[in-house]
């Protein structure tokens, strides 16, 4: 059949702008069809429904849909499932990369809020770059502590100042007497 209709299916393709494989030709009306010589025929006969444009083809996203779901979940990831090493899967630089840029980024936050001055910035800076610091709490938890130490270490420096200028004080009374 295709081989005696070529041109009609040719000139059919054309009409309905699509292939030649989605021209369907009534085989029941193939005498009508094999008079159809030009576009203007051919329109008449799409227009009767002797010739028409197949459907598109189903091609279904749902099982692909369900087992990215799972994917999410975790499933089908073990070990029997994985092609390249740990470090091809997900990059140790990558990573690192991801760790510095978030703990720079909270330093530089807590500098311009002014949770740490300068001096204190620089040293924890120069700790993180040498991979003292795990995550961001595990810093958060440092400066904490480090703030504590510095303003118990402050508040006995000023006791200390405190006392000495009193007993100088009582020194100089006692000089007086």
């Amino acid at each position: 059949m295709s081989s005696t209709f070529r041109a009609q299916k040719r000139l059919a393709a054309e009409v309905l702008k699509c292939g030649k494989n989605k021209v369907w030709l009534d085989p029941n009306e193939i005498g009508e069809i094999s008079q159809a010589n030009s576009r203007q025929n051919i329109r008449k006969l799409v227009k009767d429904g002797l010739i028409i444009k197949k459907p598109h083809k189903v091609h279904s996203r749902a099982r692909c849909r369900k087992f990215q779901e799972a994917r999410r979940k975790g499933r089908h990831m073990g070990l029997g499932k994985r092609k390249g090493t740990a470090n091809a899967r997900m990059s140790e630089k990558d990573m690192w990369i991801k760790r510095m840029r978030v703990l720079r980024n909270m330093l530089k936050k807590y500098r311009e809020a002014k949770k740490i001055d300068r001096h204190l910035y620089h040293t924890l800076y120069l700790k993180v770059k040498g991979n003292c610091f795990k995550n961001k709490r595990v810093l958060m938890e440092y400066i904490h502590k480090k703030k504590a130490d510095n303003a118990r270490s402050k508040m006995l420096h000023d006791q200390a100042e405190a006392k000495r200028a009193q007993a100088k004080e009582a020194r100089k009374r006692r000089n007086e007497r």
